[in-house]
Formats: structure tokens, C-alpha cells, sequence
């Protein structure tokens, strides 16, 4: 059935029995012409009614086609999550509400009835189902499905998973509709136009409005305060710094306990408190050890269903915080066991927990309402430092404040730290959401998958299309103009030289840079002349005598042109030569070095005149000393013969002279002067060289970030093809299995599994090794009791050279996937695999459970896929079967009923 020809719509008014906000009709209406929609609209206003929409219609459909006895293939819905976590309270929000024969469940390690009509699942599973069918077709494993919901749509953000959506939606059939559902973000628009042009006709679902408005309040030690002014634009006037230099005061950390105390006196409970800490949410609930924020009745029910939990999960307890879960008080953090969790989501869902600590995870969509949120810091530790929220983490925590149809308002309570106070929150409180960006990387999974399917030109065609090539261009748009006004420049330069012929004007450029070059020879060796002149008169200088006429310019002769002197005396000088006092042209003593004689005139008579002149007693007989003439000396001075011009140089200078004076009469002879002045035409057409440089640099720099995606993909190709996994753009065996396989690296996990290092292993040595590539633990010290096996290390010894091979390829093309090798844990998969019990595996690590449970699911996913890759062992995927079985034991396995 082809959605987008024959929509099939119902009755509002009979499914839904409550009056739908305008937003809400507007997007069922999109989805009933048969378009995609973005809706984007803040958390808790109700987003998710339309992917249910999407539901009730496919059950409907199927509904008339049995009352038809109809062949035609059942209509079904995918349901996709970022979280496992969220994709199992999907399935069980959906059984209570549609059935529990309608509902699926796919989260990689677990599958509960994968023929129903409604298929919740992650959506990586979702990108993976697409991945063995050609792009735009519907394979087997989409068939009959009429939408595809993308819950939490503004993970693509995530830097880790960012990419699962980008290529979900890119490879999804255009005859699927995608309903994405989506917090607000900045650029929503840019968003809905990418998924309408890779995709097909989507529109875009836009809503600011609350149904359940927020109000935010500062928490202090003084207590709890409006945090903005009256007109919700900044902070509130009471937190503004007085005028003038105030000290700077480190801020009073406000307490937990007082603050849970003020929520509960003001009536604004159940609250979850976001600390960005497992440490610190399990030390909140010590901290309030004597608070209870519960009644006698729901005390009650809270025994009633703790006992039942401790009675049927004794090994899910959390002892230190069963005694809080009693007062209503509660921890939620990735280090807790899945179960316990789930139960302090269930008891807080009934209204029976009053406050959870949670870490930012919390936020991420988990049907958990709240009147309040408190967010206890305004910054937080990531792997790149320390740094302030984003706009979008504040609003996605605050989001979770305000429960629809229960509160009239929801509160956010930011708190003061020693560093953060209201300035800061009123900021975040006022900023709008960020934009969406593009997480997209190439993987060698996704080189391979494509590739067996597609050819080279394909695949590029299809990395092109992704939501980070749409940003580039609109990015690049302003490099783009740029280039279109350089080209325009470049041709309108070139026409006005066009009629200039190239070959004369190279000629007449070749003549006028020899012309350059001739004179430059003759500039040197005038200089050289010079000086040789100058050497051999300072070689005559100490023999002249008085009434040698002499040239003075220099350091203590400051003169536009050599002044006419005559030498009177000498004095005793600094260094080898003496100092001359002389008597210039102008009537003025002077006592000059002999870098100031420039001229010693042996072929002018001696002046005899100055035998009886007496040097000036007040001259110091010091260089640069002058002193005024007498009426005597004028006389004197008058006689100075004028300084004569050369009358010989150099031959060779000579020689140069004639050479650059018949260069310079054939530049003006040469027929380039027939096109105008040849040195203007030469100026232009060097612009017209600088701006085709400039254009060209443009140009590259553009083709570097327009195809930035394709090179990586590439560069992934040629890794691949040194590894044997490519046959040209053919995946080999190797490269099938590599395809086969899901991870972090699909490469490095590929040729480990092909290596034959663990074709012998025992089935629980063989978890283990694959547990050490394939998962990792960022909890700094981490320590175990136990051992690793001798033959574990072996087989990892034995894998260390092609790590070392991948580690230097994958640097040389800049290519940035881990290649996990982890020892530090994996001796408690080990254990597990053997049979130790979970208190005591617990009791030897310092790991918490939730993190041993991480590290143990994900291990498991990755065994689960090992019997299905091709070209293995039968005897490596029978062993992995067997180790399946070992470790999908309890807290492991999901618990999904």
C-alpha cells in the first residue's frame, strides 16, 4: 500500500475523547495527506499523541482488512528510541494502552514478538534493518510498515549516535512516513527541509506553547526566590551586583536537605534533582537520612510494593538506599541496576516517590513527571573540561517540570554553588534552544554495508545527502558568493586584455625584467667602484696634508651633496686613523672622522693659503665638533676650489651603461606598444594571476569541506583495502564479516574474530575476549579482585600486532574509531561466564552494578551477533552461543515479561 496515494484517516473525535491542541491537529492532518512531520514543541506538551496517532491508525487499517477477510499485507508502525531504557517503557506503556499482542520489542540483545503490528525498538536497530536493503526499496523487513516514529529526534545531536538518525532517515523508503518527534531546537526549519529533500514531502510542526507553564526559582541558604523579573526577560532585580568594586566572596553552597525541605513545606513535590554525579545523587539521599516526604497511606503502599521487589529481585537490592525508598526519597543513576531503577520509575510514576536524584540521563525522555526540577549546577565535567550548560541541556532538564493534566504550573529550581548563582541561571532560564548539528561519521560498517549493496557512485550520492552536507552547503554559502564575485572580477579583468596578444606581451614582460635585472648589475658595480675608490683614497688619507682639498658628507657632515673643504690640521684619533679638522666651503670648522671624507682632490692644488690660519682654540679637537669661521678664514674659505666631476669610470661599468642604454631603446621599439602602455596592460594581467590564486585557493578550501564526508569515506575505503576486507569496492569474506557486525570499530572486531586466535577458545574465555574489544569502562581506577585466564591473554597477546597495524593506518588517514583492548574489567565477565554469583562479582570490583550490567549487556549484544556472521567457525559461533547462555542470567537479561 502506498501511503503518500491512499491515506487512511479516522475519526478524531472517536480516537482521541479530549480536545486536541491546534498542533496536534495540524500534524495528524499531515500525516492523513500523506507527508512526513517534524514536530517539534517542548517537553510534556504532548508530542508523543501523534506518534501514537500513527498507531491507532495501522490497528485501525488492520482492524477493516480481517472484517474484509482481505489478503493484503498487515499494516505495522516502528517505534523508535534512543535508550533501551526508553524502548522497554515504550513496550510497556504501549501493552497497557494497545495490547500486549499488538506490541513488539527489538533493543539488539532482546526480541519479544518482532511480527507485531507496532515494533518498538532502538533506533540503531531500526538503521540496521535498512542496511541489508538497497536505499529507497522496501525489503522484508519493512514491509507493510506505513511510519516509522523517531522519538527523542534531537539526538542527532549526540556526538557518539548522532550519525544512527542521519542515515535512518536517509535510507528510510520514501514511501514510509517518518514522524519525527523532537524538543525545540534553533534551527527545526533547516531540519524539516533536509528530511524533505532526501526523504520526501514533510512539513514542519512548530509549538512553543506549555500547556503546563514553568515558573523558575533561585535556591539559596536564605531559602527559595523568583529567579526573573516580573517580564520574564532577566534576573530578578534582588540578585543584581550593587554598583561599585565589590569584594569578590566565594558563594555558600546551599544544602540538600534544606532545599528538599522548602520543596516539600511549599507543596512542590515529587521532584527530580539533577546532579551531574552518581557519587553525589547517592550521597543526596544520605544527606536527608531523617527527612520522610511521605504520608501514612502512601508509606503504606510504598511497603507494599518494595517488599514484593525485595522478595522477588534480592539480588537487585540497593541496601544503602532501601531505607530511603521507604520516605519516599530515591537515587536513579547509569551505576544502579536496570531493575531498581525501574522500580523507582514506577514508584515515582504512582506519586509515591517524592524526590530522585538523577543524573542528566534522567532527562532524555523517560515518562517520569515531576511538579519540579531542581538542577543543582549550572556547569558540568565532560570528557572536553569543565564548561556551562548548553541552552538545550538546561530546557531539556526544565522540560521534565510540569505535569499535564495534574499541575497548573511546574516549577525549575536552579541552585547557588560556591562558583554558579542567579546571574548565570537567569541567563540560561532566558536563552532560546541551540540548534540541531551534524554528528555524521562514515564507519567501516557503514562502507561495507553499503557497498555490497551499492555501487561507489551510489554511495557517495547517498553520503552527499546527509543533514551535515545540507548544513555545509547553507554553511558555505557566504565562501560560494565569494567565489562567484571573484569569478565575475577575473572575467571582467581578462576582458579588458583580451585583445592584447600573450605571446608579444611575454616578450616585452621577458625584455623589461632583463631591463630590471641589467640595472641592478649596474647599480652593483657603481657601488663597487665606489667603494674601491673609497679604500684607496682612505690608504692616501693619513699622508695628506694641509691644504689638501677634500669632500665632506657624512655622520658629523649631515649635507644633501659633498661640501668642498680644506684640511688645516690633524688630531689624534681613536683608532688608527687620525682626526681631520678642516675649514669648509660655508666658513665653518669642522673636526670630521675619515668615514666623512668622501673625496681627497690630489689633482687640485695644494691651498697654501691655510699655513697661517690658527685652528679656533674653543674647536675640542672631538668628531662632529663645529665651530663659526673668523673674516680671516671667509677669505680662505671663498678660495675653496668647487669639487670637479669623475672624469673616468670602471670600464666594466662603462661597459654596463652602453649594455642597459640599448636595452632600454629596444623596450621602447618593441610592438607591444601598439596594444597601449605595456606596463599598465602587465599591472592588470598580474591582478588577474592573484585573483585567479585567490579563486583557486577558495576553490580547493570548498571542495575540501563541500566533500568532506565522501573523503572520509574514502579514506575508510583504502584502510579496508589494505586490510583485505576490499576487493576494488567488492567486499571480500573478510570484509562480509566486518559487515556482519555491529561496534564501535567493525574493522578491528572483523579481522579479531577472523584471526583464528579465538577459534579454540573455551566459551567463557571466548566472552571474555570479546568483552575486552568491544566494550570500555571511562570510571577512573578501576580495580578487580579476580584474573584473567592464561589463554585469555594469550589470545589478546595474539591480537596486539594487528592492532598495532590498524592503530597506524587509522592515524595516517586521520581516521579517529577506537580499537578497544580493555584488561581492566574483563576479568569479571570471566567470573560471570563461570558462574560466580552476583554478590560476590559485585563484592571484588569497584565498579558499580549498573556499570558491571552495562559492561555485561554489551558484551552480550555483541555475542548475539557472532552465530549470524558469515564465513566464521561453526565451532567460534556454537561457542558463542554457549557463552550467550553463560552470561544472560540475572540482573543481565533485560526482565521484560
Amino acid at each position: 500500500m502506498d501511503v503518500s496515494s491512499a491515506p487512511f484517516q479516522l475519526d478524531l473525535n472517536q480516537v482521541f475523547p479530549f480536545e486536541l491542541d491546534a498542533f496536534q491537529r495540524e500534524a495528524i492532518a499531515a500525516l492523513d495527506a500523506g507527508k512526513s512531520v517534524v514536530v517539534c514543541a517542548p517537553t510534556g506538551s504532548g508530542k508523543t499523541l501523534i506518534g501514537e496517532y500513527a498507531i491507532i491508525r495501522a490497528l485501525k487499517q488492520n482492524e477493516e482488512l480481517a472484517a474484509q477477510g482481505g489478503r493484503l499485507c498487515p499494516r505495522r508502525v516502528f517505534y523508535t528510541t534512543p535508550l533501551k531504557a526508553l524502548s522497554n517503557q515504550k513496550l510497556r506503556d504501549f501493552r497497557d494502552r494497545f495490547g500486549e499482542q499488538n506490541i513488539g520489542l527489538l533493543t539488539g540483545d532482546v526480541s519479544i514478538n518482532r511480527d507485531a503490528p507496532i515494533l518498538v525498538m532502538t533506533t540503531e536497530i531500526f538503521r540496521n534493518m535498512l542496511y541489508g536493503t538497497p536505499i529507497g526499496e522496501v525489503g522484508t523487513s519493512l514491509e507493510g510498515v506505513d511510519a516509522v516514529v523517531l522519538d527523542e529526534c534531537h539526538y542527532m545531536n549526540d556526538r557518539q549516535r548522532g550519525t544512527v538518525w542521519e542515515e535512518s532517515i536517509i535510507y528510510c523508503p520514501r514511501e514510509v512516513q517518518l514522524v519525527a518527534l523532537s524538543a525545540t531546537v534553533a534551527n527545526s526549519d533547516q531540519l524539516t527541509d533536509w528530511i524533505d529533500r532526501v526523504h520526501g514531502p514533510t512539513t514542519l510542526i512548530y509549538s512553543d506553547f506549555r500547556p503546563v507553564p514553568l515558573e523558575f526559582y533561585f535556591g539559596s541558604p536564605k531559602g527559595l526566590f523568583p529567579l526573573l523579573n516580573e517580564e520574564k526577560t532577566a534576573v530578578n532585580p534582588r540578585f543584581k551586583k550593587k554598583r561599585g568594586k565589590q569584594p569578590r566572596v566565594r558563594q555558600e553552597p546551599t544544602k540538600i536537605s534544606f532545599l528538599v525541605s522548602q520543596l516539600q513545606q511549599r507543596d512542590m513535590l515529587p521532584a527530580i534533582y539533577f546532579i551531574f554525579s552518581r557519587r553525589g545523587c547517592d550521597q543526596a539521599v544520605q544527606e536527608i537520612e531523617t527527612l520522610s516526604l511521605v504520608n501514612e497511606a502512601e508509606q503504606a503502599q510504598l511497603k507494599t510494593f518494595i517488599d514484593l521487589f525485595l522478595e522477588r529481585n534480592p539480588e537487585a537490592v540497593r541496601a544503602s538506599q532501601i531505607e530511603p525508598l521507604y520516605r519516599g526519597i530515591a537515587a536513579h543513576h547509569a551505576g544502579i541496576l536496570p531493575a531498581w531503577k525501574v522500580l523507582v520509575e514506577e514508584l515515582f510514576q504512582r506519586g509515591l516517590i517524592k524526590v530522585v536524584f538523577a543524573t542528566e540521563t534522567l532527562a532524555a525522555g523517560i515518562n517520569m513527571p515531576a511538579r519540579t526540577t531542581v538542577i543543582s549546577s549550572l556547569s558540568k565535567r565532560t570528557d572536553r573540561g569543565h564548561r556551562l550548560l548548553t541552552a538545550s541541556e538546561f530546557l531539556q532538564m526544565a522540560g521534565r517540570a510540569g505535569r499535564r493534566g495534574m499541575d497548573d504550573r511546574g516549577y525549575v529550581v536552579t541552585v547557588q554553588t560556591p562558583f554558579e548563582g542567579a546571574t548565570e541561571a537567569a541567563y540560561l532560564a532566558t536563552q532560546g534552544a541551540d540548534p540541531l548539528v551534524s554528528q555524521f561519521t562514515p564507519s567501516y560498517g557503514m562502507v561495507l554495508n553499503l557497498l555490497q549493496t551499492h555501487s561507489e557512485e551510489e554511495a557517495r550520492d547517498l553520503i552527499e545527502r546527509s543533514f551535515g552536507q545540507y548544513l555545509s552547503t547553507l554553511y558555505l554559502r557566504p565562501q560560494q558568493l565569494a567565489i562567484a564575485d571573484l569569478e565575475a572580477e577575473v572575467e571582467q579583468q581578462q576582458a579588458q586584455i583580451a585583445h592584447v596578444d600573450a605571446e608579444i606581451l611575454n616578450s616585452y614582460e621577458k625584455l623589461h625584467d632583463r631591463i630590471k635585472e641589467e640595472r641592478r648589475i649596474l647599480k652593483y658595480l657603481q657601488q663597487q667602484a665606489q667603494e674601491l675608490q673609497v679604500k684607496d683614497m682612505h690608504a692616501a688619507l693619513p699622508f695628506a696634508i694641509a691644504g689638501s682639498i677634500l669632500s665632506l658628507k657624512g655622520k658629523y657632515v649631515p649635507v644633501a651633496k659633498p661640501l668642498p673643504a680644506v684640511l688645516v690640521a690633524k688630531a689624534q684619533g681613536g683608532g688608527q686613523l687620525p682626526y681631520f679638522v678642516c675649514l669648509g666651503q660655508d666658513n665653518r670648522w669642522r673636526v670630521v672622522t675619515a668615514n666623512d671624507v668622501v673625496g681627497l682632490h690630489a689633482e687640485l692644488p695644494r691651498m697654501a693659503q691655510v699655513d697661517h690660519l690658527t685652528v679656533p682654540p674653543e674647536l675640542p679637537p672631538k668628531p662632529g665638533q663645529v665651530r663659526s669661521g673668523s673674516e680671516e678664514s671667509a677669505a680662505i674659505a671663498q678660495q675653496i676650489p668647487p669639487i670637479p666631476a669623475p672624469t673616468e669610470q670602471a670600464p666594466e661599468v662603462v661597459e654596463q651603461q652602453a649594455k642597459v642604454r640599448e636595452l632600454d631603446l629596444e623596450l621602447q621599439r618593441h610592438p607591444a606598444r601598439q596594444f597601449g602602455n605595456p606596463g599598465h596592460i602587465l599591472k592588470r594581467r598580474k591582478q588577474v594571476e592573484r585573483l585567479l590564486e585567490e579563486l583557486g585557493d577558495r576553490r580547493a578550501k570548498l571542495e575540501r569541506h563541500t566533500h568532506r564526508y565522501w573523503q572520509e569515506f574514502v579514506n575508510l575505503m583504502e584502510i579496508l583495502r589494505r586490510f583485505g576486507c576490499l576487493d576494488g569496492v567488492v567486499p571480500t569474506e573478510l570484509g562480509q564479516i566486518a559487515a556482519a557486525i555491529r561496534g564501535d570499530n567493525e574493522l578491528w572486531l572483523g579481522l579479531a574474530m577472523a584471526s583464528g586466535e579465538l577459534d579454540d577458545l573455551d566459551p567463557h574465555e571466548l566472552v571474555t575476549v570479546c568483552a575486552a574489544l568491544t566494550t570500555e569502562v571511562s570510571r577512573p581506577d578501576v580495580w578487580t579482585s579476580y584474573q584473567v585466564s592464561a589463554r585469555v591473554e594469550s589470545a589478546l597477546e595474539g591480537l596486539r600486532s594487528t592492532r598495532r597495524q590498524l592503530f597506524k593506518l587509522q592515524h595516517q588517514y586521520q581516521v579517529a574509531l577506537p580499537v578497544w583492548m580493555e584488561y581492566d574489567f574483563i576479568p569479571l565477565v570471566e567470573q560471570w561466564a563461570l558462574g560466580v554469583e552476583w554478590p560476590e562479582l559485585c563484592a571484588n570490583t569497584s565498579l558499580d552494578e549498573g556499570d558491571i550490567v552495562r559492561v555485561l549487556r554489551r558484551t552480550l549484544d555483541f555475542m548475539s551477533q557472532l552465530p549470524h556472521v558469515p564465513y566464521l567457525p561453526s565451532s567460534l559461533r556454537d561457542n558463542a552461543r554457549r557463552a550467550i547462555a553463560l552470561i544472560d542470567r540475572f540482573p543481565v537479561n533485560e526482565g521484560i515479561e
